[in-house]
């Protein structure tokens, strides 16, 4: 990253919400050295020389949520990030993931989350610095981690369905300060997934205090969402309130009006409270965290196969489905391995095929994939168009797109969220383009304490996507998931090129990144 570039008539979002007249941005060693009026300053002579053409220089977007840790490597994943102008994600989600891991922990998080995670190339297990290793100089993006909550537990306590023992706490919060060292940018919680559903709050306080100690967040999948949205977020601050973390909460989304009056009365109150959420009405995820109950067996795989086998448990399973009729018409399969023929249909339509009611389909599919089968779903009338942009309008959201990648139906999110939310707040809604950056970039480097990041300023990293303002939009559907976004075609990381004319450069600038609250900027991976 040693070489100059100077990109040529850009316009610049200013903070009253204007563009800029057309500017150059001079980099240089991989930062913006200088921004000056197009024309007033000559080029280095041996500059590279990017023309903007009047496009927006935007400050390279964060992905605040997504499940990219094994992604990332794909060169279609890498595409669709970088035609949404995306040079950042944060990885680690939900409480599970690679690092900090033994054999068998790394086993138990690698099969329970390979719908959603997939499976890294290179790493086998190992400390957060040697996960965020794999990213340097390897990929196009940058790569910052959460340290898993549920991971950290199922290393302590394995598979065990109890609250941990003061012993088995302590072990957790060493696990927790060194995946900080390491380079952790906050922790995160899957409170619907497994082993996390067993934590209670003194658990939950305790890992909590941790991270509030360095500055960083403690990062949610609540407990429950939509109509339970309330109640679970009444958890998180009970926990902040103990532990004064700053708590950001996962792909918030529900009813906009309860929701927000409750981040603003806690943000109202001092509580340092922000969400991501995307623009989508369907979610997706694992098919066991949406159709079985938490008293299975479910952070052990072949338990929990056996116990949807054994006679004794039907009687029970059939009370707890009966309350899920009127969920089984809103799933559609993105991943089923040994039954990809059923990818892109609905359940209903599975069922029908198999010639099976739809709870015996569900038990089949979870058993014939060993749990390794993940799905979209429609998210129930609590939400709406309307909240959704709610959610999106607040001082306190974030973009995260949620995406995973795997599977052949997989939803467009991961392809489309980032062009979609600037279609239709910047393009046809009410966001200036330096709302936008905020959104999608500043709030996110600041949340995370990706220091020299998220602004369009001289001395900030250069990461910058340059944006068609009339143009960008996504392209990716339901029916067509893995098509990129339009509108963005050129993006540098760290001051190079990674997407040029719409095309991968082949270059991989990206690293893995650690926070920095000391304001020094994030430090490469070792």
């Amino acid at each position: 990253m040693t070489g100059t570039i100077l990109i040529r008539g850009a316009r610049v979002p200013q903070p009253e919400g204007s563009l800029s007249e057309p500017l150059d941005l001079h980099v240089v060693r991989g930062r913006i050295e200088a921004i000056t009026r197009a024309g007033t300053r000559d080029a280095d002579p041996d500059a590279r020389v990017l023309d903007a053409d009047g496009r927006v220089a935007m400050p390279g977007f964060v992905d605040a949520h997504t499940h990219a840790e094994a992604a990332v490597f794909e060169p279609e994943v890498q595409l669709a990030m970088l035609r949404q102008g995306i040079t950042t994600v944060v990885t680690g989600q939900d409480g599970v993931s690679f690092a900090p891991t033994d054999s068998a922990t790394y086993e138990w998080a690698s099969t329970y989350f390979a719908a959603i995670d997939g499976a890294h190339p290179t790493f086998s297990g190992g400390s957060v610095s040697d996960l965020l290793g794999t990213y340097h100089r390897t990929v196009p993006v940058n790569v910052a981690y959460l340290a898993p909550h549920g991971t950290l537990r199922y290393r302590v306590l394995g598979a065990a369905q109890r609250p941990a023992s003061d012993e088995e706490l302590a072990a957790m919060v060493g696990l927790l300060e060194q995946a900080l060292d390491d380079g952790g940018c906050g922790l995160s919680t899957g409170l619907e997934y497994v082993p996390a559903a067993y934590a209670d709050e003194r658990e939950l306080v305790a890992l909590a205090r941790v991270v509030a100690a360095r500055g960083l967040p403690h990062v949610s999948h609540m407990r429950g969402y939509e109509d339970k949205g309330v109640e679970a977020l009444d958890e998180l601050m009970r926990i902040a309130r103990a532990s004064d973390v700053a708590t950001h909460v996962s792909h918030l989304h529900g009813p906009a009006g309860e929701l927000l009056e409750h981040v603003g009365g806690a943000r109202a109150g001092g509580r340092d409270v922000t969400y991501d959420s995307y623009p989508y009405l369907r979610g997706c995820s694992i098919l066991s965290m949406v159709t079985l109950p938490t008293w299975l067996p479910l952070a052990d795989a072949g338990a929990t196969i056996d116990a949807l086998r054994h006679p004794a448990t039907a009687a029970r399973l059939a009370e707890h489905f009966a309350d899920l009729a009127d969920l089984w018409p809103r799933i559609t399969f993105a991943s089923v391995p040994g039954m990809e023929w059923a990818e892109g249909m609905t359940l209903p339509d599975v069922a029908a095929r198999l010639g099976r009611p739809a709870s015996d389909t569900v038990v089949e599919i979870l058993t014939t994939t060993a749990l390794r089968a993940s799905c979209v779903f429609a998210q129930p009338p609590t939400n709406s168009p309307e909240s959704v942009r709610a959610l999106a309008g607040h001082e306190g959201h974030l973009a995260g797109s949620d995406a995973i990648y795997w599977g052949g139906r997989p939803h467009p999110r991961g392809w489309g969220a980032f062009a979609r939310l600037l279609d239709e707040h910047v393009r046809r809604g009410s966001w200036s383009w330096w709302d936008a950056a905020e959104h999608l970039s500043g709030r996110a480097a600041r949340r995370f304490a990706l220091a020299g990041r998220g602004e369009t300023v001289p001395g900030a990293v250069a990461d910058i996507a340059l944006v068609d303002p009339g143009r960008v939009r996504d392209e990716a559907t339901y029916e067509s998931p893995r098509t990129p976004a339009a509108g963005i075609e050129d993006v540098l990381v760290g001051g190079v090129p990674v997407l040029a004319g719409g095309r991968l450069t082949g270059e991989t600038p990206g690293r893995g990144l650690r926070p920095s609250t000391a304001g020094s900027g994030p430090r490469p991976a070792s």
